[in-house]
């Protein structure tokens, strides 16, 4: 069963209060919106969404006991603002995003997510998509290949896999996991940081690109900031340092900065709507969090406060 990252640190930035409206963007395994349904009492609500069809009914049926202050809908994070308006919710208290790929999801081999257990090359985590990651690896370029491991998963053997990668499939498609976190690790000759396998940026790379994450980042944090009613708040946990700085740099360019002016003074640069950051640095999990969860060592949140 998935375990939500960084649980306590999430509800201390969210600071939920009774009566509150919540959209949880990343639904999962519901692990954080059952602790805010619990927090925010009768009168309060959460709107849940996930683009993987298993979460949702996951949710929903972890989540039934609260009757219909939860709602979960099948849909992206970039459409939280459409979703949440319809339903009456023209602005929330508070907006939560975990990104990256649950427990769930890697613990299922026929989702393709990992390489740990053999599984078709898919990593759709919208089964309703067409495009799955054995067919960025049969179509693409040599070129655009090394380009998307080198953006993606920031793999410093980008050309090397690449070029084996068009090399093997000139005799063969890839069609499982297996197949390519061997092909990975044999391109890079086993060479990795101690206790990551070979293959992980490989697999994160082709991930993200399947599911245009961070497209879907870049808009979610925009419609969640908009959402966002005078002194909400949004509290977004990351897990690589892509999303991690794509998170600090959107929160930075809300918060503003001065720029002096030529004719003497200066002014304040902004995005709409204005935010105040919460978290100076990301937080980290502790130790004992670590421990009782491995998965969570990687993880970053940052929160931020709309002004206005």
């Amino acid at each position: 069963m998935h375990v939500s990252v960084l649980l306590d640190e999430a509800m201390e930035w969210l600071a939920p209060r009774p009566g509150a409206v919540y959209v949880d963007a990343t639904l999962g395994g519901g692990g954080h919106a059952e602790v805010l349904l619990e927090r925010i009492g009768p009168d309060g609500r959460v709107l849940g969404l996930d683009a993987d069809p298993q979460a949702v009914d996951r949710a929903r049926t972890r989540l039934k006991r609260f009757g219909n202050r939860f709602e979960a809908v099948h849909m992206r994070f970039s459409s939280m603002r459409d979703v949440a308006e319809i339903r009456g919710m023209e602005s929330v208290d508070g907006v939560l995003m975990d990104l990256g790929v649950s427990s769930d999801q890697i613990d299922e081999p026929q989702r393709g997510f990992s390489f740990r257990e053999d599984g078709p090359l898919d990593m759709r985590m919208n089964p309703d998509e067409s495009v799955t990651a054995a067919d960025l690896v049969a179509r693409l370029s040599e070129r655009e290949l090394a380009d998307l491991l080198w953006r993606f998963g920031e793999e410093p053997h980008s050309r090397r896999i690449a070029r084996r990668l068009v090399q093997v499939r000139e005799r063969a498609p890839l069609r499982t996991t297996r197949e390519l976190a061997d092909l990975v690790t044999s391109a890079r000759g086993g060479r990795s940081r101690p206790g990551i396998h070979p293959a992980t940026q490989t697999f994160q790379a082709l991930r993200m690109a399947v599911n245009h994450e961070m497209e879907e980042l870049t808009a979610g944090l925009e419609k969640g900031l908009a959402l966002l009613k005078p002194g909400g708040r949004m509290v977004v946990i990351s897990f690589h340092s892509l999303e991690d700085r794509a998170v600090k740099t959107c929160f930075r360019e809300h918060a503003g900065r001065r720029e002096s002016l030529h004719e003497g003074g200066e002014r304040l640069v902004r995005r709409e709507p204005p935010v105040c950051v919460l978290t100076r640095r990301p937080v980290r999990p502790g130790d004992e969090e670590c421990v009782r969860n491995p998965r969570a060592r990687s993880a970053r949140l940052r929160a931020a406060e709309r002004s206005s």
